[in-house]
């Protein structure tokens, strides 16, 4: 009951300057909805990246030449050219961690279907690549293995392509020309959106491979090989098992570099990953700031509120009021002032994380921890920043108290 007694002062006390109390909580209120709302952009920036990687695929390597190097000078990835088809076909045989593979190879140029035109990029690709890409076709149908052994000259358009291209009409059955070259569309992928470096996955056209080594690269090397490793358990030993037979049949001696790069979507995703939680911590310490300043602000207005109540604080101690008792008033109304601070910061976190995902079309994910870490955060810097002022009340001389004009 007594416990009550002091906890009903508090509020009473706190009641007497309402717009004064309000102010106080304001900087508690701004920090909490801050941090809240950092943490929900970056965990929504962490979100959407890892959801761009993963439409790169499922458990997916890809195998790139390797570099040229002249004296002391590498030229970069991709300047020899050393990938062939039968490397591709070996990797699907011979390496037990890989399920599929997909040789590719790489075009591009203007687009031609009727009056219209569209530059694009043309991927030559295997039977395989939309189980390692987890793409699907939205109407129409895929290649066959018997259109890449013949090389035929058929093709799969993107979503921006085929919107640019037939924009009043189905694509499928119809003609196009790729540099003079006439292509039947069998059909159009599903729409995949951007990629984690910003470009468009849509704006693509699918070729057999051997289509486009031999009618529009006129090349007999590969641009690239992707492959799927049958788990994400086994992408490292599969990374092992590519390595070692393309070191084999290319004839690299044991202390000569490889002729080739495999890059891994587990370090991507992991780099990634690593940058966004960065962003997060940065966004929520900038955030946090604003919590010291509202806890700033409440020892300032308890320590206003000791010295005008000081001959309260004697009256009190004279009827036998214990300095505990006072101690304990005046570290409530510190909590009370950020437990409030802090359940209004919630609401304006919450409410402002989904304003700006429906208005800046930002995606913000809210998580219990990001809420009950920001009102943790309240209540210490309450307890924290009231804990002097109440102390100094608490260790008041009762004559002098009562003596204080």
């Amino acid at each position: 009951m007594k416990m009550f007694n002091i906890v009903l002062s508090a509020f009473r006390a706190l009641r007497r300057n309402k717009m004064r109390s309000f102010l106080t909580m304001l900087g508690i209120i701004i920090g909490v909805g801050a941090v809240i709302a950092m943490l929900a952009i970056g965990q929504g920036a962490e979100y959407s990246v890892k959801q761009q990687i993963s439409s790169l695929g499922t458990n997916v390597l890809i195998v790139f030449p390797g570099s040229q190097q002249t004296g002391g000078i590498r030229m970069g990835a991709g300047t020899v050219t050393t990938l062939t088809e039968e490397d591709a076909w070996a990797i699907q045989k011979e390496c037990p961690a890989v399920a599929f593979v997909s040789p590719g190879a790489r075009g591009g140029g203007q687009v031609i279907a009727g009056n219209l035109n569209w530059g694009t990029s043309i991927e030559g690709t295997g039977a395989d690549y939309l189980e390692i890409r987890s793409w699907s076709i939205e109407y129409g149908e895929f290649y066959s293995e018997q259109d890449i052994k013949a090389a035929a000259k058929v093709c799969i358009l993107g979503k921006t392509v085929a919107d640019a291209l037939f924009p009043e009409s189905t694509p499928v059955g119809q003609n196009i020309r790729i540099r003079n070259v006439p292509f039947k569309v069998l059909g159009v992928l599903s729409k995949k959106g951007q990629n984690a470096m910003g470009m468009d996955q849509d704006d693509i056209i699918l070729a057999p491979y051997t289509t486009v080594l031999r009618r529009l690269s006129h090349s007999p090397y590969l641009r690239q090989i992707l492959v799927s490793a049958t788990s994400s358990s086994n992408i490292s030993a599969a990374q092992t098992q590519i390595t070692e037979l393309l070191r084999m049949r290319h004839k690299i001696a044991p202390y000569d570099a490889d002729d080739f790069t495999i890059r891994n979507q587990s370090d991507l995703a992991a780099t990634a990953t690593a940058t966004t939680g960065i962003l997060t911590i940065l966004l929520a310490s900038i955030a946090s700031v604003s919590l010291l300043v509202g806890g700033i602000g409440i020892m300032n207005i308890m320590l206003v509120s000791v010295t005008e109540r000081t001959r309260e604080i004697g009256i009190r101690m004279s009827v036998g009021a214990r300095s505990r008792d006072i101690l304990t008033q005046f570290l409530i109304e510190a909590l009370v002032l950020s437990l409030l601070g802090g359940f209004i910061g919630i609401l304006l976190g919450v409410g402002g994380s989904v304003a700006i995902s429906s208005f800046a079309k930002w995606p913000t994910i809210i998580t219990v921890f990001s809420i009950l870490l920001s009102f943790g955060f309240s209540i210490a810097i309450g307890i924290f920043f009231g804990f002097y002022p109440a102390r100094k009340a608490a260790l008041l001389n009762p004559i002098d108290a009562l003596r204080y004009e």
